[in-house]
């Protein structure tokens, strides 16, 4: 591979909007690799924009970097997903997609009853905590939230 074919840090830094800080991270992750110089500097291939670009994608619907990386361990570290992946990748996503925007829709649908009654208190609403009940499960807004699955 020519060595013009290589972009620095900086130039994927300033082409995917990530901080270097950031890519270095992802690199301790192993979800992007880097070639090094004679000078120990970073040097990535092209592809590295659209691992990247996968990468942000996925933590913008709320997925985690492990969950990423969990996705990417069919694919040799210096390839970028292709159409196959990608199809391959949100197939995979997409029940735990599914699941977080039921989650969410239950929140909101809690909330607008909750803001409807006009009280506005977890801690005196009649409906949703009476006499305080939930006082002894701990702090926080255990009713907005479906309760955490043991699986």
């Amino acid at each position: 591979m020519d060595r013009r074919d290589l972009l620095t840090i900086g130039e994927v830094s300033a082409r995917s909007g990530l901080a270097s800080s950031a890519l270095r991270y992802y690199e301790t992750l192993g979800l992007i690799t880097s070639t090094r110089t004679s000078g120990d500097q970073r040097r990535y291939q092209r592809a590295v924009l659209r691992r990247v670009a996968v990468i942000q994608a996925a933590q913008q619907v709320g997925l985690s970097l492990d969950q990423v990386r969990t996705a990417f361990a069919g694919l040799p570290r210096d390839v970028a997903p292709g159409k196959r992946e990608w199809a391959r990748m949100s197939a995979a996503w997409r029940p735990l997609l599914d699941q977080r925007i039921a989650e969410l829709q239950q929140v909101r649908d809690k909330l607008t009853s909750c803001i409807g009654c006009g009280c506005l208190s977890m801690t005196a609403c009649r409906l949703y905590n009476p006499q305080d009940t939930l006082a002894a499960t701990g702090s926080g807004s255990r009713r907005l939230l479906p309760e955490p699955r043991n699986d």
